[in-house]
């Protein structure tokens, strides 16, 4: 509550403004000042409800007393009640527009917040030619001026929307909210507010956040079950992030012993069904400051979240710190201006492409309250300024916790605002303005190709244009289950590997989509380094009809230098293979000068030329039908094989 500020300052502000301030109110009734004054006692010791009785009265005594509906607007101002705030404003300034011009700027203010927005903008305007002095109420009002013509505009072009509720399964009479997703849209991850003792069935009772899970299962969610413990504790979890692939869970927790501040953030380890014991992020993600609210990365590799720390732009900012080479977190960078305000920004998500963040904001051009906004990073790496999703995604309400789903079509947050009980979780097509770059994916299982078994194996996403490594990943050690989010946009290497096996690669081609491509299903058996193993070098490239290595073929080429350096004693033979377009025995020799140039190049890096050895094929030995290009693609390859 504001009782003190705001008595000192707006009665002190009311008597500023009487044309008689020091000596008389606006009341010649001795009965209604009684009331008044009696009143403001009442409001000095937190007693709301007697004091509006009592200024109630005391208008009623003298039905022009300014200075009773001027109190009586803030006090219902401070209790959120903005019709009644709306409706002793406007009467006051009709008896006495010039009274106490600063009425017109808190009318604007209490007309804004609860989407009045033409109201707003007539007294915002009203206010400014009463030729108020540059200062803060000023600037004050000349913003949220600004803020009412956009929110006018808004209604005037509105954006496509058409929630819909996800139904009994997740919602409930209860509040939901912060749905969190993993990236093949399959677990639903979300907060839920429940009685502290669930026999409770009444809705008045002392409540508490838990973390909820449901699953996409023929086509609906299941029922949301309570993850329980360790996650779920008699105190407060939630504001949650899911990892890409559904293993890895962010989340807030408050007032925990050995925490750092009043809230932190805290990590947990799914492994089969279980997760493991959440562990405190620590320093520097954590400080004796306020840190909520996750977002991470689809690669793992940078958090985002909310923090009141020092050094920011206003209150709550969104920061983002880095993962180290070692797994440690590195220190919190502020997202900058052209994402947080002097006010307060929450709900940060960051989309899988890694490239568009939506979060929310209560200062920046706007519906009112918090407002719903998305920023992109551009080839500069540096945030673009951020962008109002519209109306009516955003209204005078509070609207938060956005998310979109990988293929950038489908958006799901929470409101109170659409006929449910209390916040229910909705989801939403997202109009296109406001998508985020689509991502695909790759998931499957990994196992040993003779036994069958689980593999627990290390994932590298390259790009093949730059050589850069995007995404590092691990499948599962209990089922052999990965999954690897790649965005659209870009070339793709992928390298599995596992000590003592031959390690797999593919690639993606997907520069040139622009749009969600379906993801790629793969079971991926590995080798185990045996005489007579062998493997097909997908990322090996040459050019139409030459010998010559394209530079996409080196993070191939790398990882094969790094297998041999790994496997000292092993000696393998490079075969190049055609498909059979043109005479035999141009194929043959072009398929020799194609292994010739891979073990060139491993011998030019340090390889004993006595380990590796070359062979051209030619068209002989075809893994598919020439007859279409498909199959002739598979058949023009590169192979790596195991000789001793």
């Amino acid at each position: 509550m504001k009782k003190i500020a705001f008595f000192l300052c707006v009665v002190f502000n009311i008597f500023s403004y009487s044309i008689d301030a020091q000596k008389q109110l606006t009341t010649s009734s001795a009965k209604a000042a009684r009331l008044y004054e009696k009143a403001l006692y009442l409001l000095d010791t937190h007693n709301d409800k007697e004091a509006v009785r009592l200024l109630t009265s005391a208008v009623k005594t003298d039905q022009r007393f300014i200075e009773a509906y001027l109190v009586m607007a803030e006090v219902y101002m401070d209790n959120n009640d903005l019709t009644d705030c709306i409706k002793n404003y406007k009467t006051a300034v009709t008896i006495n527009p010039s009274f106490f011009p600063a009425a017109y700027l808190n009318l604007g203010k209490a007309e804004y917040s609860s989407g009045r927005y033409a109201d707003a903008e007539a007294d915002l305007k009203e206010y400014l030619k009463m030729n108020i002095q540059a200062g803060k109420e000023r600037a004050s009002a000349e913003k949220l001026l600004k803020y009412s013509e956009f929110a006018l505009n808004s209604l005037q072009h509105p954006v496509p929307f058409n929630p819909e509720n996800l139904g009994p399964k997740i919602n409930t009479r209860y509040d939901e909210y912060w749905p969190s997703l993993s990236s093949d849209e399959k677990q639903l991850v979300f907060t839920r507010l429940v009685p502290k003792n669930l026999m409770d069935t009444s809705i008045s009772y002392n409540r508490q956040e838990d973390l909820y899970m449901s699953s996409f299962e023929n086509g609906s969610w299941a029922m949301a079950q309570n993850v329980g413990f360790p996650l779920n504790t008699p105190d407060n979890e939630g504001a949650q992030s899911v990892s890409a692939d559904g293993k890895t869970l962010y989340f807030t927790a408050c007032n925990r012993p050995g925490g750092l501040g009043l809230c932190d953030i805290y990590v947990s380890f799914r492994k089969g069904n279980q997760w493991s014991v959440p562990q405190n992020l620590g320093a520097p993600v954590n400080s004796r400051f306020k840190e909520t609210q996750p977002s991470i990365s689809s690669d793992g590799k940078t958090l985002y979240f909310v923090s009141s720390r020092p050094g920011g732009k206003g209150g709550l900012d969104i920061w983002k710190s880095t993962k180290n080479e070692d797994g440690s977190w590195g220190y919190p960078v502020n997202l900058g201006d052209s994402i947080n305000s002097p006010g307060d920004e929450e709900s940060p998500f960051i989309h899988e492409d890694n490239k568009t963040l939506y979060f929310s904001s209560n200062d920046r051009p706007g519906m009112g309250d918090f407002d719903i906004y998305v920023s992109r990073l551009n080839g500069r790496g540096e945030w673009t300024q951020a962008k109002n999703l519209g109306y009516p995604i955003n209204t005078f309400n509070k609207e938060e916790g956005l998310i979109v789903n990988a293929a950038g079509t489908k958006a799901y947050f929470s409101s109170d605002r659409l006929g449910a009980d209390g916040r229910d979780i909705y989801s939403f097509d997202l109009y296109k303005e406001a998508r985020p770059l689509a991502v695909s994916y790759v998931k499957g299982k990994v196992y040993d190709a003779d036994s069958g078994d689980p593999l627990k194996a290390h994932f590298e996403l390259s790009d093949l244009d730059s050589s850069k490594l995007c995404i590092e990943a691990q499948s599962d050690s209990l089922n052999g289950e990965f999954f690897v989010c790649l965005p659209v946009g870009c070339n793709y290497g992928l390298n599995v590997s596992k000590p003592h096996y031959l390690f797999y690669s593919d690639n993606f081609a997907l520069k040139q989509i622009h749009e969600f491509k379906e993801p790629f299903l793969l079971d991926i058996p590995l080798q185990p380094v045996k005489p007579g193993k062998s493997i097909i070098l997908k990322n090996i490239f040459f050019a139409t009809d030459s010998a010559n290595l394209e530079n996409e073929s080196f993070v191939e080429l790398n990882k094969v230098l790094r297998f041999m350096k790994e496997n000292s004693s092993i000696k393998i033979e490079i075969s190049g293979h055609t498909d059979n377009t043109g005479s035999a025995a141009h194929n043959q020799d072009l398929s020799m000068r194609r292994a010739k140039a891979v073990v060139n190049y491993l011998v030019s890096k340090g390889v004993d030329s006595k380990r590796v050895v070359f062979k051209g094929y030619g068209e002989t030995r075809p893994i598919a039908s020439n007859d279409n290009e498909a199959g002739k693609a598979q058949n023009r390859r590169t192979e790596f094989k195991i000789l001793e």
